[in-house]
């Protein structure tokens, strides 16, 4: 219900009144929104599943900005949706559906393989060569619904980040140093910077060992080239 304040008194419109008053007054009368249904897959799966442990739902996406000269270049963002942490941003002049495949068998070899992968409908993700080799090492895909990055809200929170904190900041004249740039931003956003859903700690702090745990015995030289015993206290 509508109350309109008139002089002395109030006026209570039912929804047919109101709606002839916005169009007396030329104004756009608002579309009913249908509701959202959750969306599922095939397998049963939801596509806004909430990661629950590391290495269960990675995702991915492109950002692009432009060197000093004008030229565009692509970056390939890759994160933990759990840890939240950066596990790669791959920057060239172009990215295919080749460099995601390979940067996601690097990635596999060296820290392992997730359960699943979240990205919107862009071509390099839904090219058939990429979703055959990841139903080969036993990854499923969750691809948001074209229209709804929300629905990747993780990576499109980091993308947001990384502009806000680096591209928007800096110049970058060529390439080489966007690239430099960016990743020296990765690491330190990774190992330094605080981040409040993890309780402001960083995703993947740097390990600092303790002198403790050095070798008790490190080998030194005399001066005659023979080794010798060092005993730390």
């Amino acid at each position: 219900m509508l109350r309109v304040r008139v002089p002395k008194k109030h006026i209570v419109l039912n929804n047919d009144e109101r709606e002839r008053l916005w169009r007396q007054e030329g104004l756009k009368i608002p579309k009913k929104q249908p509701k959202r249904k959750r969306l599922w897959l095939n397998d049963g799966s939801c596509v806004r599943l909430r990661p629950s442990f590391k290495d269960h739902v990675w995702s991915y996406d492109f950002v692009m900005d432009r060197t000093a000269d004008g030229l565009s270049f692509r970056m390939l963002t890759l994160i933990d949706e759990h840890t939240r942490e950066c596990l790669a941003i791959d920057v060239a002049r172009s990215l295919k559906s080749g460099d995601v495949l390979e940067r996601l068998s690097d990635l596999f070899v060296r820290r392992g393989v997730p359960k699943y992968l979240r990205s919107d409908n862009g071509s390099e993700f839904t090219a058939k060569i990429v979703r055959k080799w990841l139903g080969k090492v036993g990854v499923k895909t969750l691809f948001i619904q074209p229209g709804s990055p929300w629905e990747n809200g993780y990576i499109e929170s980091f993308n947001g980040k990384l502009r806000d904190e680096l591209l928007a900041r800096e110049q970058f004249d060529t390439l080489f140093e966007a690239k430099v740039l960016i990743e020296r931003w990765r690491r330190e956003y990774n190992t330094i910077r605080p981040h409040s859903s993890l309780g402001y700690r960083p995703p993947a702090p740097e390990a600092i060992h303790p002198l403790s745990s050095l070798p008790a015995t490190p080998t030194g030289k005399k001066e005659d080239g023979t080794n010798v015993g060092i005993t730390i206290h």
